[in-house]
């Protein structure tokens, strides 16, 4: 498995795949994640899912209590991925990462707790995997508007789906000088 360092904890994957004329074969998870994200200490606990339409946004998460890191990667379909840097305190606040993830080359992605995550899905029925490291809390989640201003993130469809409580989300400046993460 290859993986890409983007600096900052933001850590790409790239399995290596088998075809032939019967499919595909591939790792999908295996010991090499496990050490380059153990350096940070994480271990994940839960497995999440997610099916969204076409142009479907979901994001701008985070979770501050207790802190979530998440390693993403898309099964079906294909989807924009975002990340940004929140850790109030860090010289790279505010930095947007971006992704196509998808299932042709099946690649997955590091987002450190200080990180919100959020992806735009570019195909129908694309199913979105999360791998968690600790449990979801209400009191303990935040969001980033997704169409902030300081952002200036291109989703590539514009024409979206938005929840609710992602639309009246918090801009990034909310968080600048936050303590939500310590300094490490």
């Amino acid at each position: 498995m290859q993986i890409i360092d983007h600096g900052e904890g933001i850590l790409e994957f790239l399995p290596k795949q088998f075809t032939d004329e019967r499919g595909m074969f591939m790792e999908a998870y295996n010991h090499t994640i496990d050490s380059a994200i153990e350096a940070d200490g994480a271990l994940f606990i839960q497995d999440n899912l997610s099916v969204s339409a076409r142009g479907v946004i979901r994001g701008l998460h985070f979770q501050h209590v207790p802190p979530v890191g998440k390693l993403v990667s898309v099964v079906k379909g294909a989807a924009f991925d975002v990340v940004v840097d929140i850790r109030g305190w860090s010289e790279s606040f505010g930095k947007v990462y971006t992704f196509i993830l998808d299932d042709v080359e099946r690649r997955l992605v590091w987002v450190p707790p200080g990180y919100a995550h959020g992806f735009q899905a570019l195909q129908d029925d694309t199913i979105f995997t999360y791998k968690v490291t600790a449990p979801w809390s209400a009191s303990g989640e935040g969001s980033i508007n997704p169409f902030d201003k300081d952002l200036s993130i291109r989703w590539p469809i514009s024409h979206y789906l938005l929840s609710e409580k992602d639309e009246i989300a918090h801009s990034l400046v909310y968080y600048k000088g936050n303590t939500l993460w310590e300094n490490r």
